[in-house]
This record gives C-alpha cells, sequence and structure tokens, in this order.
C-alpha cells in the first residue's frame, strides 16, 4: 500500500480509483508493488489513506527519515531555505449560497475547510481570489528540495508559519542558516523570529514610512556614506567604517532591525542569496504540474494535507534512492 501511494504521485494521478486502474492493467507495477496477480481494490486505497490520516504521526516520521537521510548525502541540504507559499485551488466551487426559483437550497460551503484568499498575477493567469488552501513551503535553495511544508486554509497569513517552517527544517537537523522571503514576509515579527532561532532573513523592503525617510540608508558623514565592515550574531548588530577614517570614531555599531538587517541589503551576499529565492517558486510548479501535487481531488483539510504530505515525500524519496545511486557509482 506505501508503494500504491508512491505511484499515484510519480504518474501524477489525481484519485486512488485511476492509481488502482493503473496497477490492474501492468503486471509489472503490480510485481514491483509485490501483488502480481492480485492488485488492490479501490476500497483497500482508500481505507488505507484513512488510516494514514488517523496516524499523522507516523507519515511524520516517514518524512523525518527521509530528510535525515538526505542530509547525510547531500552535505548543502537544508543550509539555505527559500520561503513562500503558493494557492490550491479546492475541490469546489466556493459558492455558498444557492437558490433555485427564489428558494435558497444551500446556504453552506461544499468543502467547509476551503476558505477565501487572494493570489498576485503570475504569467498569463491573472491575480484575484481564489478559493481553497496554501501550500507554505521552505526549499533548499542549493538542491532545490522541500525541506518543510505545511498546508493552510487561504484566508491565513503567510507570514505566520514561517517561524514554523524554520523550526521543522532545525529539528529534521537543516542548519537553516538564511531564510529568503519576499516583501510579503517584509514584517518585524518576521525578523525578531528569525533572530531568535539564528536565522538570517533575507526579505526586501517595502515603502513603509520609516523607508521612504530614508531610515534604512547606512550611517553618513561629510566624508561620504560609510561602509559595511561585517556583522556580529552574538551582539546582534552590524558595523560600518567612515569612508576615509578621519571621523572620530571612525567606526559604529548599529543594531539589527528590519531596516538593519545582519546581511546589510547593499551587499553582494544579500543580491545573491535573495536571487536564489526562485528555488521556492521552480519547486512549486514541479510539484504541482509534474508530480500531481494540483488539482485537488479531495475536500477537507486533513484530506489535502495528506495529499500534500505524500506527494513531497514522494519526490524527496526518489531523491534520496538517487543520491544513494550516485554515491554507489561513485564508489
Amino acid at each position: 500500500m506505501v508503494g500504491l501511494a508512491l505511484v499515484k504521485s510519480i504518474y501524477a494521478l489525481p484519485t486512488w480509483t485511476k492509481v488502482v486502474a493503473l496497477v490492474a492493467e501492468h503486471w509489472r507495477l503490480q510485481r514491483v508493488l509485490g501483488c502480481e496477480g492480485n492488485p488492490p481494490s479501490k476500497w483497500s486505497a482508500y481505507r488505507f489513506a484513512a488510516k494514514l490520516r488517523e496516524n499523522s504521526g507516523s507519515v511524520e516520521r516517514c518524512i523525518d527519515s527521509v530528510v535525515e537521510g538526505l542530509k547525510a548525502k547531500l552535505p548543502t541540504y537544508g543550509r539555505d531555505l527559500a520561503i513562500d507559499a503558493s494557492d490550491m485551488p479546492a475541490y469546489a466551487n466556493g459558492q455558498r449560497f444557492v437558490s433555485k426559483d427564489s428558494e435558497v437550497e444551500r446556504n453552506w460551503h461544499t468543502d467547509p475547510d476551503a476558505s477565501w484568499g487572494h493570489r498576485s498575477a503570475v504569467s498569463t493567469r491573472r491575480g484575484g481570489g481564489f478559493f481553497g488552501y496554501r501550500l507554505h513551503a521552505a526549499v533548499c535553495t542549493a538542491t532545490d528540495l522541500p525541506v518543510a511544508w505545511s498546508v493552510e486554509t487561504a484566508k491565513a497569513n503567510e507570514t505566520r508559519f514561517a517561524a514554523d517552517l524554520i523550526d521543522t527544517a532545525q529539528r529534521r537537523g537543516c542548519m537553516a542558516a538564511t531564510a529568503a522571503m519576499d516583501k510579503g514576509y517584509d514584517q518585524r515579527p518576521v525578523y525578531e523570529q528569525c533572530a531568535e532561532r539564528d536565522c538570517l532573513p533575507l526579505i526586501p523592503l517595502r515603502q513603509t514610512p520609516d523607508v521612504k525617510r530614508g531610515d534604512h540608508r547606512p550611517p553618513e558623514c561629510q566624508h561620504g556614506v560609510w561602509t559595511f565592515a561585517g556583522s556580529d550574531r552574538k551582539r546582534g548588530a552590524t558595523k560600518w567604517r567612515c569612508p576615509t577614517g578621519e571621523c572620530k570614531p571612525a567606526s559604529t555599531w548599529v543594531a539589527a532591525d528590519r531596516l538593519h538587517p545582519l546581511i546589510p541589503r547593499e551587499t553582494k551576499r544579500f543580491k545573491a542569496g535573495y536571487r536564489k529565492r526562485a528555488a521556492v517558486e521552480r519547486e512549486f510548479g514541479r510539484l504541482k504540474n509534474q508530480w500531481g501535487l494540483k488539482p485537488l481531488r479531495v475536500r477537507g483539510l486533513d484530506r489535502v494535507r495528506l495529499h500534500a504530505d505524500l506527494t513531497v515525500l514522494t519526490k524527496l524519496a526518489c531523491a534520496l534512492s538517487r543520491a544513494r545511486g550516485q554515491a554507489l557509482n561513485s564508489s
């Protein structure tokens, strides 16, 4: 049955019924799954999914073990993260009130756990409201593999889950030294949560009143703009020096906050690290279009979470298998 779950994501099949039908038609798949001549029924597959929902802790432990194996084979896995959220439209239209001949037939949602949210425009898709869920993920920028993820309703603000994703990544043994996020995460609590977890945020600034006043600029003097001279994590501050060294004192420390992070936005390190944020966008596209994360064919938050867990787990398991194979070939 575990192999059946892997087949579902590898072949990007939306329902267990189609998975069982595919296995029933191919004897090679039956041999790989160990059910040659006696393929499972669709009812057994749905009962297995129900048991997985009831024992979510077992699924979590399985994910932890796969991530641990990847960490052993890929040393850079989970060192630098890219965090973002992506829409997952529900298997429902979001229409609450349905009437016919001036009589209300329904005043409840077909998916009670889903909610309305907003998504931005991407490529040819227009932005606007959508009804469903949102996948929050932290992706390794070096390997383009997910490290931590969670599914919430669409109305939940994405900034609330950045700290949880970093906590999950560190619990699974990843360093999570930096986290690249878009402007939507430019909130003071996000910087404070990253500092508590010894994770350096790479977030561009929004045009807030303090930014418009220029409070985010480096120190200046009559000799020009001061230059960045390093940062101290223990002190929680960045060091800036007079460009000519004629000022007394010639250097000063600036406490780290939203406007002055430990990796200043003017440095090459920040610009190079933030460019890698595209890793999470690429991964969302792969999961949706190549691994069957979308479209949803289940209703309810627990079912959608299981669907996302099995999809990402399958991809990580395939990546671990490739990494082990490359290690054997090189040896």
